[in-house]
């Protein structure tokens, strides 16, 4: 922000150098950027991936259809071992049960299902999803959790592009150092020898 407040000082100080006013108009760029560019991007982003998972909640609300499964009996647990803490909680958590269902055809299907119920003696139901063939299937994507994934998206490609601005600015102004630092050991290596004398009459 120096570097801002400084252009218009800037404009006929003897002492400006090249670099100086270079580097004021990268920040004033940054600026802009930060403040335009960075939120518009955040912005399309989110609504693109709002866009695509809608039209992917409606397809899988097309192809998927909720139905009960009844519980046949107790599924063997997993057996997990000390390095695999996982798979104990997951043991505690969900359910592994023998189960069947109708599916959309109207046959009867059956299988080895994970249900988050707290009991699963034979006999109790829970809800479950679908496909076509009656294969069971993942919850179809809802409005909320579409619209969160794409804040969590829009937001991700927001801070992504400002740190890109960031990276770009803080890697011209490394650049313009650098060739200040040249040009300072360039000016030395000319009046260095002679720094000192001059005046002195030798």
């Amino acid at each position: 922000m120096r570097a801002i407040s400084g252009l218009w000082r800037w404009r006929h100080n003897p002492l400006r150098r090249t670099t100086d006013l270079v580097e004021a108009w990268v920040a004033g760029a940054a600026v802009l950027l930060m403040t335009l560019a960075v939120p518009t991007t955040g912005w399309i982003c989110g609504a693109l991936t709002d866009d695509a998972l809608l039209e992917s909640a409606r397809a899988q609300a097309a192809q998927r259809q909720p139905t009960t499964a009844r519980v046949l009996r107790a599924a063997p647990a997993r057996q997990s071992s000390a390095g695999d803490p996982e798979g104990a909680v997951e043991n505690r958590v969900r359910r592994t049960v023998v189960a069947e269902w109708t599916a959309p055809d109207g046959g009867s299907r059956s299988g080895t299902l994970a249900t988050g119920v707290r009991t699963a003696d034979p006999g109790d139901t829970f809800p479950i999803w679908t496909d076509e063939r009656g294969n069971p299937v993942s919850r179809p994507i809802d409005r909320d959790t579409a619209l969160a994934h794409a804040v969590v998206a829009g937001l991700g490609a927001a801070v992504l592009a400002a740190g890109l601005v960031e990276g770009g600015r803080r890697l011209i102004v490394w650049r313009l150092m650098r060739r200040r630092y040249a040009d300072l050991d360039r000016a030395w290596a000319k009046s260095g020898p002679d720094w000192g004398r001059t005046g002195a009459g030798s």
